[in-house]
C-alpha cells in the first residue's frame, strides 16, 4: 500500500500558478514519503522509487470536501425525493438509533466512496455525539480509511424521546466537552492525516455560554470552526454571521456551510472577516435551502468559496459531479434574464477553471490548509489522482482541455488511482484494502478485531447494519416525529405549502 518514493512519469500535470490559473504541464512528478518535491521533464528515477507510468494519464490534485457529513452512509438512499424539513427527523436524527459500531461503519463506508471519487481531504461536520463511543468510533474509523481529514466535532441537538418528539434539554453535559477536550488533546491522528476541528449550530443558547465555549474550543488549538447557515422560513431568519460577529467570534478561522437566503449584510460580513463558504450545489437545489451562492454575481464571494457535499445519503459524494452542477445550474440562472427579454447572451457565465478551482484551491482555502493540499507543487503533500484520458468519457476532450474533461465528462470510474499523504488508496480503478488496526487505540469494538478488510468486506457489514437500522426507523411514528420537530423548532406551518 505504501512506498518510499513514488515517480509519476510522463503523464499531463495540472499546475496551479500564483493567480490559480490552471496549466497543464507534460512533467515528471516526484514523491518522497508524503510530500512532493520535484515536478519537472525527465527526473532521473531515484533508486527506491516505484515508477508509474501516467502517459495518456492526467495528473490533477486530490479534491477537497469542505462540507459532509460522513457518517450518513447507512441512510442512503431514504431521502431521494425530500426536502429539509423531512430530512431532518427521517435522516439527520436517526443518528440517535446508531449504536458506536454502526457509526463506525457508516464513517467508514463515507470516508471510503470519498476517496473511490477522488476527495483526499474532507471537512466532516459530525452531529453524532449520543456518547463519547460514538465519535470516537467515528474518528477511529475516519483514520483506518486513509483519507486526509478535519474531523469537526458537533455538540448536538439529541433526541431524547421519539414519542412524543424531544431534546434532551442539556446539549452541553460534562462529557460531550470532556470527549471533545481528549479528542483534541491528542490530536493529530493517522500520522497527522486527521486533525480535530469544531462544529456549532445551536445558536439560541445564551451569548456567554457560546463565547466561553468558543473561548475553549480555541485554547484547545482548534484552527477550523464550523457552523451551518441557512437563512429561510424553516431553519429561521435571524443572521448567524451577524450573531457571530456581535459576538467576536467571525474570523478567519470559521467556515460557514451554504449560507444560502443570505443578505448582502452577512455576506459582507463574511468577506470583511476574511472566513469562508461551503458551497454544496445539489443539497442546496434539492433540499430547496436556496440558490448556491459561490457564483451569485450580486454577492460576489467566489474568492471565499470551496465546494462540499453535505449529505451524501442524498447525491453522490462527487466533488467533479459538485463542480458540473454548480457550473451549469448558474449558468442557466444567468441565461434565463435574457432570454426572458428575446435576447442571447454573448458569452459564457464562468469557466470551467472556475468551479475546478473552488474543489481544490478554494475549498484548500477554506479548510485554512493551501499551503498543504490543494494543488500540485514542491512540498505539498502528495495528495493526487490519476485519470485516464483513454477512457471512453474523457477521450479527445482530456487532450484538447484536461480541466473541461475532468469538469464536464469525467465520472469516479475515469479515477485510476488515489494517493493520500504518499500512499497509494485507490489503484487500477479499486479501492485498496483496509487495514483496521491504526484506529484500535482510538476505538477497537468494530467486530473485526483489527483486521486488514476489503471492500467488499465493509460492504457486506454496511448492508447488514442497513438492514437492522431500517427496523427501528420504520418502528418510529413519523407523523408524531414531524409534529414534534415542528414544535421543537418552532416552525410556522402556515409556511409550509404546496402551491403558491
Amino acid at each position: 500500500m505504501s512506498t518510499t518514493s513514488m515517480l509519476l512519469q510522463g503523464g499531463t500535470v495540472l499546475i496551479h500558478d500564483a493567480d490559480d490559473s490552471v496549466k497543464a504541464i507534460k512533467a515528471d512528478l516526484l514523491i518522497e514519503g508524503k510530500i512532493i518535491t520535484k515536478i519537472e521533464k525527465d527526473i532521473e528515477t531515484p533508486s527506491s522509487a516505484e515508477i508509474i507510468d501516467c502517459k495518456d494519464k492526467i495528473v490533477c490534485p486530490g479534491f477537497i470536501d469542505t462540507h459532509h457529513h460522513v457518517w450518513q452512509t447507512l441512510l442512503k438512499g431514504r431521502h431521494a425525493n425530500q426536502l429539509l424539513l423531512d430530512y431532518m427527523y427521517t435522516g439527520n436524527f436517526t443518528s440517535s438509533l446508531h449504536s458506536p459500531s454502526d457509526i463506525f461503519w457508516g464513517q467508514l463506508g463515507g470516508c471510503l466512496e470519498c476517496l473511490e471519487v477522488g476527495t483526499t481531504t474532507v471537512v466532516d461536520h459530525s452531529p453524532i455525539n449520543y456518547s463519547p463511543q460514538h465519535s470516537l468510533a467515528a474518528v477511529a474509523a475516519t483514520v483506518c480509511s486513509g483519507i486526509r481529514s478535519i474531523y469537526c466535532y458537533c455538540p448536538t441537538s439529541r433526541v431524547q424521546t421519539w414519542k412524543p418528539f424531544t431534546f434532551n434539554p442539556n446539549l452541553l453535559e460534562d462529557w460531550v466537552l470532556k470527549t471533545f477536550e481528549n479528542l483534541a488533546s491528542k490530536a493529530p491522528y493517522g500520522q497527522g492525516r486527521v486533525q480535530i476541528g469544531f462544529a456549532f449550530d445551536s445558536w439560541y443558547q445564551p451569548r456567554e455560554t457560546i463565547v466561553n465555549l468558543f473561548a475553549k474550543v480555541k485554547a484547545a488549538g482548534v484552527k477550523l470552526i464550523t457552523s451551518h447557515v441557512v437563512r429561510n422560513a424553516i431553519t429561521g431568519l435571524h443572521s448567524v454571521p451577524q450573531i457571530m460577529h456581535n459576538y467576536g467570534l467571525l474570523d478567519s478561522s470559521v467556515l460557514l456551510s451554504h449560507a444560502t437566503g443570505s443578505t448582502k449584510e452577512s455576506i459582507n460580513l463574511i468577506r470583511e472577516a476574511n472566513c469562508h463558504i461551503s458551497t454544496t450545489p445539489s443539497t442546496e437545489l434539492q433540499a430547496a435551502l436556496g440558490f448556491p451562492v459561490a457564483l451569485d454575481p450580486d454577492l460576489d464571494i467566489q474568492s471565499q468559496c470551496g465546494l462540499g457535499i453535505d449529505c451524501h445519503s442524498y447525491i453522490s459524494a462527487s466533488i467533479a459531479s459538485e463542480m458540473r452542477t454548480l457550473l451549469q445550474s448558474a449558468r442557466g440562472a444567468h441565461y434565463q434574464p435574457f432570454l426572458d427579454s428575446e435576447k442571447v447572451s454573448e458569452k459564457a457565465y464562468k469557466s470551467v477553471e472556475d468551479v475546478f478551482n473552488l474543489g481544490t484551491m478554494g475549498s484548500a482555502r477554506a479548510a485554512g490548509m493551501e499551503e498543504k493540499i490543494g494543488s500540485l507543487a514542491v512540498g505539498k503533500f502528495a495528495d493526487i489522482l490519476i485519470f485516464d484520458c483513454l477512457s471512453p468519457g474523457m477521450v479527445c476532450a482530456a487532450q484538447l482541455d484536461p480541466v473541461a474533461a475532468i469538469v464536464l465528462h469525467s465520472h469516479p470510474g475515469d479515477i485510476e488511482m488515489v494517493i493520500v499523504d504518499g500512499i497509494v488508496r485507490k489503484k487500477e480503478r479499486k479501492l485498496q484494502d483496509i487495514d483496521l488496526n491504526p484506529g484500535n487505540e482510538i476505538w477497537s469494538d468494530t467486530g473485526k478485531n483489527g483486521e486488514i478488510v476489503c471492500w467488499r468486506d465493509v460492504s457486506k457489514e454496511l448492508q447488514g447494519r442497513q438492514m437492522e437500522l431500517g427496523k427501528k426507523i420504520d418502528e418510529l411514528d413519523m407523523v408524531e416525529a414531524r409534529k414534534g420537530l415542528i414544535k421543537a423548532y418552532g416552525i410556522d406551518e402556515s409556511k409550509l405549502v404546496n402551491t403558491l
